[in-house]
């Protein structure tokens, strides 16, 4: 078929994930002010990444800054972990040669040193005017509340943090901002991370620090279209119309009690966050790869279907089939996209992301440039299990009292995040 059919494919899915979102929500009326403002809004920053050519030069110029960096924590790792911290193939100034891929000391020391460089973008008050940038343009376009926007916007940096950025305001949130806030959440990633993102896939798909950074910035309006199709606004916010006394509340001193008293320490401190950040990446990999061996374990008890026995990635692969299809990829693309796609809810981004390194990595790559782009864009977003109990408890610790209504919107942010991570597939399936 033709490339322009696929593309076609690509914006009906779109609309059809929309409405499959407002058929699995709560019938009320929607604001269409929201709703617009969210395609709108979302359309214009896919066409800006794609077709502009000043974008792209913008997003290239990220990109190298991005590597420059990435390439810069690896004095400090080689110093630690010698030649456990270099890539196969890869060989240190003595000629000691790699031992071959090992995450934990390759991969995981990079989240460190980038929690600790976005510790001093906020220190010095760099991240925050992005921030207010951001939360202004959220706030504007798509009709949103202050606290919405404002938390939206921060999760193009961080992740369970951005809850701070409005917590003030979290015990009066109603129940749609709540979710949208939530949603948000789980349908980005935290700027911290996206090293682990870069150094799997750079070798196949160079320019992706800078395309993880926009599809980031995509997720949020497509978050925010899907969470209010799903759980329409039914009351009045209190941050309604009032932004900049939510973004004043987070400029206050007041708002941050760890705040550092200068850039070394606020360095210190990011990097410790980064260490937390690195263990609990490491324990949930962990974790749940080994229940999902467990639970294959059980699976092979019963009857084979086809040629290879039933496991959970196969199911949660079937579930994520049509969504697939949506996204306007090939025919020949759809079983080995969705098996990664399925994957994610269990394995977490991080393993999908080296899966999908994988299947790019060899003589034969089993998806297409194009393909490859829409998966990378789709899967940029907390969407598993895991980060939903990891983001339902950290908020639940800010508002205690807000306890059984985050518990019961849990499971319905995670289907939010997964609907919007694959309205920025399309997206990227459009215009890519």
């Amino acid at each position: 078929m033709d490339e322009g059919l696929y593309r076609f494919i690509a914006f009906a899915g779109f609309l059809i994930v929309g409405i499959v979102a407002w058929l699995t929500g709560k019938r009320a009326p929607v604001n269409w002010k929201t709703i617009g403002g969210s395609f709108v809004l979302a359309w214009i920053l896919g066409v800006l990444t794609f077709w502009l050519p000043w974008s792209r030069q913008a997003l290239s110029w990220l990109n190298n800054i991005l590597v420059a960096i990435l390439n810069v924590y690896q004095k400090g790792n080689i110093f630690l972990f010698g030649p456990l911290a270099i890539g196969p193939g890869q060989t240190l100034p003595d000629g000691t040669a790699s031992i071959g891929f090992v995450l934990a000391m390759q991969v995981l020391p990079a989240v460190i040193f980038f929690s600790a460089m976005v510790a001093g973008l906020y220190y010095l008050k760099i991240m925050p005017a992005i921030v207010r940038g951001f939360a202004w343009l959220f706030y504007r376009v798509m009709r949103v509340s202050g606290a919405e926007s404002l938390s939206a916007s921060a999760n193009i940096f961080v992740g369970i943090e951005s809850g701070l950025t409005i917590r003030p305001y979290l015990a009066t949130l109603t129940p749609s901002e709540l979710l949208t806030v939530m949603t948000c959440m789980m349908a980005t990633v935290a700027s911290t991370v996206m090293a682990i993102y870069v150094i799997a896939l750079q070798g196949v798909f160079p320019e992706i620090a800078g395309h993880l950074v926009s599809a980031s910035i995509i997720s949020i309006p497509c978050a925010i279209l899907i969470s209010k199709l799903t759980l329409p606004e039914d009351r009045q916010p209190e941050t309604l119309s009032d932004l900049p006394a939510v973004a004043k509340a987070f400029d206050s001193p007041a708002s941050d009690e760890n705040s550092s008293s200068n850039l070394i320490a606020a360095l210190i401190d990011g990097g410790m966050q980064g260490v937390k950040m690195a263990v609990g990446i490491a324990t949930l990999l962990i974790v749940f790869l080994g229940l999902e061996a467990m639970v294959d374990l059980v699976l092979e008890l019963l009857p084979q279907m086809g040629e290879t026995p039933l496991s959970l990635n196969r199911i949660l692969g079937w579930m994520t089939w049509p969504f697939t299809v949506l996204m306007g990829l090939k025919p020949e693309e759809w079983q080995t996209a969705s098996q990664i796609l399925g994957a994610r809810f269990v394995e977490t981004e991080v393993t999908a992301y080296f899966k999908l390194a994988a299947v790019q990595g060899g003589i034969s790559p089993a998806l297409s440039p194009r393909s490859l782009i829409i998966m990378t864009y789709t899967l940029c977003g907390f969407v598993h299990i895991a980060s939903m109990g990891i983001f339902v408890g950290g908020l639940s610790a800010l508002m205690p009292s807000r306890i059984q209504d985050i518990s019961r919107l849990g499971f319905r942010a995670l289907w939010t995040a997964f609907l919007a991570t694959v309205l920025t597939g399309c997206i990227a399936g459009v215009l890519a």
